[in-house]
């Protein structure tokens, strides 16, 4: 990795860290420096519908539907 450019997997990572509450105070000033505002917004908004997905087929497989 290039000290002036996140990767889209560093970027999935360091949005991962922060939906959990865990992104380090380091990694957290290297996005702010390195990385793009839009770059972390457009991963967080497909990480969420990824998560709401999983969400509702695990619900559905585990609730039988009548």
């Amino acid at each position: 990795m290039t000290e002036n450019k996140l990767t889209i997997k560093d970027i999935f990572k360091s949005v991962a860290a922060a939906f959990f509450g865990v992104q380090s105070n380091k990694n957290r000033e290297k996005d702010f420096s390195h990385g793009k505002l839009s770059h972390f917004i457009i991963v967080a908004i497909i990480s969420v519908i990824i998560f709401i997905t999983v969400l509702v087929v695990g619900v559905n497989l585990v609730i039988p539907h009548t």
